[in-house]
């Protein structure tokens, strides 16, 4: 069984950083695609970022420039840098693994395991 651990969650003022991390046991993730995503009160869970099972790595457009993804094979890790936060960024943040080696990067509904969720706060 494969587990997903957030961490990195919190309330910060706009323009501020946070680094949001993804802890991965029981199966190694280094070969498979890792994202992010997100949900807003009212707001279906909407896609941030991802690193495929191939290295290419994907933003929404709203968030290029700004965040920054990667994953540390030896920790078994996934991150997200968040930089230059904005009050929209407020949301709860999930990571989730893609075991299906796919081309659907940004589709939640190709994830087959999901972290618990880390709240991300940004005031204005």
């Amino acid at each position: 069984q494969v587990h997903l651990v957030e961490s990195g969650g919190g309330l910060v003022q706009a323009g501020g950083s946070l680094r949001l991390g993804c802890e991965a046991s029981g199966r190694t993730t280094s070969s498979y695609t890792m994202g992010w995503f997100r949900q807003a009160p009212g707001k279906e869970r909407e896609f941030v970022a991802a690193i495929s099972w191939s290295g290419g790595i994907y933003y929404t457009d709203s968030v290029k420039g700004r965040f920054t993804i990667s994953r540390d094979n030896g920790k078994n890790t996934l991150y997200l840098q968040m930089n230059s936060l904005k009050p929209e960024d407020t949301a709860v943040y999930y990571c989730a693994l893609n075991l299906q080696r796919g081309s659907a990067i940004m589709n939640r509904n190709v994830y087959d395991y999901w972290g618990q969720g880390t709240q991300v706060t940004v005031s204005s």
